[in-house]
């Protein structure tokens, strides 16, 4: 590619650019094509003639990479890289690169906030109080919900990798304790004392438990009936990983028959959330739509390394590649 211009082609870069995070740090390696959005029917047309292909959600399947014979690098604008078929394109020599790191202070951030809503309740209160409820009461302190204290409560962890130990620093720093569940590796971060647990312990143990693994073919839906059951009353759940790792019908029914207290999530199985969800109408369930990861630092982050990552590969030394090339 050395000498020649490179074609380069964005497919869905709304989300990490809806206006606020220029792509000129890309740009600057060639000749850039951004698309918001892509539609399954042009994703081979708009594909055709480029060399780089930077893909968030829009998926690269084998046959589509089959009919690119001039593509050379794959850049997804994420973590996770399961919308490229990458058995197909290591066969067809063409590295995947992701980004491995960029979100985790944001997604912990928001994991707490989840959290911090169901037991504080401020979007509720503070409706109440625009509604003229306060001014109306008889007495200084309007207390219509309970208000949960964290400090002496357990969190356990389903994953304690860069985001799930961020999350428990937090949480130790008001006073949690903390579990956690990891089937690959048992490390903690510095100065947080952890009790390593069976997952089906953590469930019937923990008074909160929060979801920070990805999502495999081994734990799709590893939040079900059985598990929920296994809960306490008072207990909630987080979730900012993955929807699949949810069955929601499963949790809206634990939720409406009181099996545990609440659930906040930022994910679900079909994103968007589909419109007749049961979890849209469950009892206390706060959903938010997949905006953990989307703060400006974080999608800075992101295109700062997505810039690098095609750098890498133009030097000749790819970096973050994924599919073994």
């Amino acid at each position: 590619m050395k000498g020649e211009t490179v074609k380069i082609v964005v497919l869905d870069g709304h989300t990490l650019n809806p206006g606020d995070n220029p792509w000129d740090e890309v740009a600057r390696f060639g000749e850039l094509a951004v698309h918001d959005r892509t539609p399954s029917e042009l994703i081979s047309e708009r594909c055709r003639d480029a060399q780089i292909v930077l893909t968030n959600k829009t998926p690269l399947s084998a046959q589509t990479l089959s009919g690119l014979p001039e593509l050379k690098l794959i850049c997804v604008l994420a973590t996770g890289y399961n919308v490229v078929d990458l058995e197909s394109s290591a066969r067809l020599g063409i590295p995947v690169v992701n980004v491995p790191e960029y979100g985790s202070l944001s997604v912990a951030q928001h994991a707490i906030a989840l959290l911090l809503e169901l037991t504080n309740r401020v979007a509720l209160y503070d409706a109440m109080v625009k509604r003229g409820e306060w001014s109306r009461s008889r007495d200084f302190t309007l207390l219509r919900e309970p208000l949960t204290e964290l400090a002496g409560k357990s969190l356990g962890l389903v994953g304690l990798g860069r985001i799930g130990g961020r999350v428990a620093a937090i949480a130790r720093a008001l006073g949690m304790e903390i579990l956690a569940h990891n089937p690959r590796h048992h490390s903690a971060p510095e100065g947080v004392p952890v009790q390593w647990l069976a997952l089906d312990e953590l469930f019937s143990r923990a008074d909160v438990v929060s979801l920070h693994c990805p999502l495999t073919a081994d734990n799709e839906g590893l939040v079900n009936g059985a598990r929920l059951s296994l809960m306490q009353s008072h207990a909630l759940l987080v979730n900012t990983a993955r929807g699949g790792l949810v069955r929601e019908p499963d949790l809206a029914d634990a939720l409406n028959r009181g099996v545990i207290a609440g659930a906040a999530l930022d994910v679900s199985a079909q994103e968007p959330i589909a419109p007749d969800s049961p979890l849209l109408s469950a009892r206390n369930c706060i959903i938010t739509p997949h905006i953990a990861w989307a703060t400006l630092a974080a999608r800075r982050r992101l295109m700062a390394t997505t810039a690098r990552n095609i750098e890498a590969f133009l030097s000749g030394a790819a970096q973050n590649v994924v599919n073994g090339l």
